[in-house]
């Protein structure tokens, strides 16, 4: 479920059934990214659901300058991405682990943002070699912490990510991510629905 006329007939339920709109940011930019070998298979998982409806935003598409002037050529990237995120109700963020932390082109990514991540709740997605993202992870829930995000407890972390998927990008073993996925994406659909309903209710302050 991704089309603009699922999007549009989804805001007509009322709120508490309205499938979630959910923007998962692909986190790398590095040449020869593994990135989107696990993002198809996320998204795979993700447009399995009928309570989400899913759009992308890829870091290695959007050419964002790291001095945050309001350049023509910020304005234009901005405008593919900054809708993307402002009309989302919850996000999953995909990242690798450089450097025991997370890319800073995910980073430049986030910082260009602020009202749009607000009272919103963030799942994180992860993969890299032996510690598996996971400390990529743990970094991003302290940015997303101060942004006023709520990330949810329960992630999917890709130990040897490399050895897990197939030549065709087929995971090799589907049943632990899977079972992983269904566990993040149900905590990421209650802290959603709960959300949206609050923002609609209360105005969110700092």
């Amino acid at each position: 479920m991704d089309t603009a006329a699922t999007t549009a007939a989804a805001r007509q339920q009322p709120s508490a059934d309205r499938p979630l709109h959910v923007t998962l940011v692909v986190g790398s930019n590095r040449h020869g990214r593994f990135g989107p070998v696990v993002a198809d298979w996320l998204l795979g998982r993700l447009r399995d659901r009928d309570d989400l409806v899913t759009e992308v935003v890829d870091v290695a598409e959007a050419e964002l300058p790291t001095s945050f002037e309001p350049t023509p050529e910020a304005t234009a990237a901005l405008a593919g991405i900054t809708p993307k995120l402002a009309r989302a109700d919850a996000f999953v963020v995909l990242t690798p682990e450089y450097n025991h932390s997370f890319p800073a082109g995910l980073k430049n990514l986030v910082d260009w943002h602020y009202s749009e991540w607000r009272a919103k709740p963030v799942a994180l997605v992860s993969y890299g070699g032996l510690a598996g993202g996971l400390r990529a992870v743990e970094h991003l829930r302290q940015v997303f912490a101060e942004l006023h995000a709520v990330t949810v407890r329960d992630t999917v972390s890709f130990h040897n990510a490399g050895a897990s998927f197939d030549d065709q990008g087929t995971l090799r073993d589907p049943s632990g991510p899977d079972a992983a996925a269904k566990t993040m994406l149900d905590q990421l659909v209650w802290w959603g629905r709960a959300l949206r309903e609050a923002r609609g209710r209360w105005p969110y302050g700092d």
